[in-house]
């Protein structure tokens, strides 16, 4: 594997997580991030008090400024990137895909890459029927219901062509053949 595109969408459920698995992964390999943020997904970071580290982190990041701009979808769909992961993934965002719409940078790119054959990996927030426990941007723990529409819309999204969803973070290990840890 030598170039993974990470989409951010605007979920602070398991941000946390899965930034320092792709930061344990980036120091254990050579493979090449470009990441990408939706709007929303700038606002978490930054509300995590994250910003400053993934500019440092991940300098090769850019922010949605249109669904298509910045133009990320052909080299998507022409093989330029070995995979697309999306992690985490909003409800919002993973209801826009099962659905067709592709109005954002993210939506879009799942919706264009879908038509190749770069793999798509989603990591959805909302797949566990019942209450799960995430944390706050202070670290406070919060226990959250989730929407039946959301689980169902997760579980849509796993049977939609060349998608793979992700349970957890830790998930992308394997995707990437890393050791975990």
């Amino acid at each position: 594997m030598k170039r993974i595109a990470w989409g951010i969408t605007g979920s602070g459920d398991l941000i946390r997580e899965t930034y320092n698995v792709m930061v344990d992964i980036k120091k254990k390999t050579d493979i090449d991030f470009m990441v990408f943020l939706s709007k929303e997904g700038e606002t978490v970071m930054k509300w995590y008090r994250m910003w400053d580290d993934i500019q440092r982190d991940f300098p090769n990041f850019k922010i949605d400024a249109g669904p298509n701009s910045p133009f990320i979808a052909g080299p998507l769909q022409l093989g330029y990137y070995d995979m697309l992961l999306i992690a985490p993934a909003t409800a919002n965002t993973v209801a826009k895909m099962v659905h067709g719409i592709a109005d954002t940078l993210v939506t879009n790119a799942v919706a264009q890459t879908s038509k190749g054959s770069t793999p798509i990996y989603i990591l959805p927030v909302d797949q566990t029927r019942g209450k799960v426990k995430t944390y706050s941007p202070m670290g406070k723990e919060m226990i959250l219901k989730m929407r039946e529409i959301d689980v169902s819309n997760s579980e849509k999204l796993a049977e939609m062509e060349n998608i793979t969803i992700m349970e957890k973070p830790e998930d992308i290990y394997d995707i990437v053949g890393v050791k975990r840890g």
